[in-house]
């Protein structure tokens, strides 16, 4: 199996594998392989919180050329998981490789497979009206790496965050920003900049450890080999993993549009309970006691014009100078944000927000 990560994320998705006790896991750039059974297909897309989703390796080829490509693609068991009525489009994607050419990739990919499945059903033409079965391929190096996607949409996208504001933080990185940020639903958790509340609801899911994938479907639940029990025990196990408790988790945000979306998504992903949002202005944050301030306020590239980013960094800088008792942890992808802020992080970790390349700022 392989789970394709946000840069920067493969640790964590690694490290979530092990504690599901899968086999063999292994971090790469930009994914992670381990071992697994039907049942682990199941488990991984239910429960992964920092993957993107869930491919079931079929096989890998040298792609120097288009004959070692079809060859190699031709020789791979697709009958194994791909019944005679399956429909199997083909995407993917080519780094470094003398195949370059998407579209002609995918031709070559498809009509391998086509090829292989004529000789093992013994027939000319498939109708494709059954499940459909996702193709992936990545050329890397001139090395293909062929795939079958069992989670269909992103696992980022949980179904609770059907309306975003004008710029989203992607689920699976607040949900990396909860996991390095070490919250366990002890503290007290702030997002003074919460838009539609990614921020705040991860938190809470992570606090109440509620499976992120419980309230989606998936691909895979349609294919004829991946039983419907199968999907059914890994939700009931997840839901016998929950806690039960009362937790302190805050997100606020200046503009009220925003808060009541993030309300609307918080009910949705039935942590409602658990998050106490407001309308509230960021320059004059002042919350009591102590705690984690875990945040992505806008960068200046989408949103808000650079100048206003910076004059908005630093006015969140002085309301939270003299905080006693606080960690931060704040993405942006801003060169400029320590200067304007007004403080040097302890440390600083690279990740992406999509294609945005940025840092996590973390004050201890």
């Amino acid at each position: 199996m392989s789970v394709p990560c946000l840069f920067g994320l493969e640790g964590l998705a690694a490290d979530e594998l092990r504690r599901m006790k899968m086999e063999n896991v292994r971090a790469e750039n930009g994914r992670v392989l381990f071992c697994g059974t039907k049942e682990d297909i199941a488990r991984a897309n239910i429960n992964l919180r920092t993957g993107e989703r869930v491919l079931l390796v079929v096989g890998h080829t040298g792609a120097g050329n288009f004959d070692e490509l079809f060859e190699g693609v031709k020789a791979m068991p697709w009958e194994k998981y791909i019944p005679i009525d399956g429909a199997f489009p083909v995407k993917g994607h080519s780094l470094n490789s003398n195949l370059h050419s998407i579209p002609d990739c995918q031709s070559i990919v498809k009509k391998a497979i086509v090829e292989r499945l004529k000789l093992k059903y013994r027939t000319s033409w498939f109708r494709e009206s059954g499940a459909k079965y996702q193709v992936q391929f990545a050329i890397m190096n001139d090395i293909a790496w062929l795939y079958l996607d069992t989670s269909g949409a992103g696992l980022h996208k949980r179904g609770y965050r059907p309306v975003g504001n004008a710029a989203p933080l992607r689920e699976t990185l607040a949900a990396a920003m909860v996991s390095i940020a070490r919250y366990r639903g002890r503290e007290t958790v702030w997002d003074p900049f919460c838009g539609s509340g990614t921020i705040p609801i991860e938190a809470a899911l992570a606090a109440v450890n509620r499976a992120p994938g419980l309230n989606r479907h998936f691909a895979a639940e349609k294919w004829l080999w991946l039983k419907s029990d199968v999907w059914e025990k890994a939700k009931t196990e997840a839901r016998d993993r929950e806690f039960r408790g009362s937790y302190d988790i805050h997100g606020g945000d200046i503009d009220p549009d925003s808060i009541e979306i993030a309300r609307a998504n918080a009910r949705r992903a039935g942590v409602d309970s658990h998050i106490k949002f407001e309308t509230a202005d960021a320059r004059k944050f002042s919350p009591e006691g102590r705690g984690i301030i875990i945040s992505n306020p806008p960068y200046g590239e989408r949103v808000m014009e650079r100048r206003e980013a910076e004059i908005l960094y630093r006015d969140f800088g002085r309301a939270v100078k003299n905080l006693e008792g606080w960690k931060m942890y704040i993405l942006s992808s801003h060169t400029e944000f320590e200067r304007t802020f007004g403080r040097t992080a302890d440390k600083k970790r690279k990740l992406y927000n999509g294609m945005i390349k940025c840092d996590l700022f973390m004050y201890r």
